[in-house]
This record gives structure tokens, C-alpha cells and sequence, in this order.
């Protein structure tokens, strides 16, 4: 699982020019779901994205998670994540999930990151989606599971 983590004063996605998510202060997540991924795979990723200690403490140090914060996530499915360029000029996503198993691995990601207590705002898995997104720092990263 492959994930690009923002932190975000707020963002929000739209579908056919309607809010389907919108979050405030929080992280944006783009969720990858590779071929091989399993429930060990979400577990590790959720847990990893609630506890990332990437805001600002009362002494401008990134020392503060989304538990301790209160901070809400908007996470959205990305199977391009997994796009491959190192040849040609067409991207290869022969290592994306296919379709089925990738919405219930995303859905299992989501649930997760909720059993934590984080208020969780989707986008709409398989759909052409905009989201707008005030960056915050910028701070942005990747979090991968661990190599098969």
C-alpha cells in the first residue's frame, strides 16, 4: 500500500461539481492499493497515518499526531500511485489492485484510521474526483507497508 500523506489547514473533493468530502484542519491521504496488499497491509498503513506526529506542538515542533490534535482525514483513492514510467511514455499500473479488491482494502483503510477515534471524509472510489487542498507547511509524504 502506498499512501501521499498532506497536512491541511482543509481540503475537499468533489464529484459531477458536488462536496462528497470536505475536512478542516487534518491530513489529505491518497490511497494506493498495490496487488499483493492484505489486511496487514492496511493495518500498518492507518496506524502509521494516526500516529504521524506532523503538527506543530505549542513550540512549533512537528511533535503532534491527528489523535492528539483532533484533526479529521480526507482520504482518497489513487490507484495512479502505482503507476509505472520508468518505460515509454504511458504510465504501467500493472502492480494497482484491480478494482474489487482495492475498494475493500481502501474501505478497510478507512475503517481503521475510524477505530481511532478520527473523523474520516472520503472521496468516491473509481470516480473522476477534484480536490482542492490548502497544504499546510507544505508538508507532504509517503508511507508505504513494508516490502513484501
Amino acid at each position: 500500500m502506498r499512501l501521499v500523506v498532506q497536512r491541511a489547514r482543509e481540503a475537499s473533493v468533489c464529484v459531477d461539481g458536488k462536496i462528497c468530502g470536505q475536512i478542516r484542519s487534518g491530513l489529505v491521504v491518497l490511497v494506493g492499493v498495490h496487488s499483493q496488499d492484505a489486511m496487514h497491509d492496511v493495518e500498518f498503513c492507518a496506524d502509521k497515518c494516526a500516529h504521524l506526529r506532523v503538527f506543530n506542538d505549542e513550540e512549533g515542533r512537528m511533535n503532534l499526531s491527528l489523535l492528539e490534535t483532533g484533526g479529521a482525514m480526507l482520504a482518497i483513492s489513487q490507484f495512479t500511485l502505482y503507476g509505472d514510467c520508468r518505460k515509454g511514455r504511458r504510465p504501467s499500473y500493472h502492480d494497482a489492485a484491480a478494482p474489487e479488491p482495492a475498494q475493500q482494502l481502501y474501505e478497510s483503510f478507512m475503517q481503521r484510521v475510524e477505530g481511532h477515534g478520527i473523523h474520516v471524509e472520503r472521496g468516491v472510489f473509481g470516480a473522476h474526483m477534484q480536490v482542492q487542498l490548502d497544504n499546510d507547511g507544505p508538508v507532504t509524504l509517503i508511507v508505504e507497508s513494508p516490502q513484501k
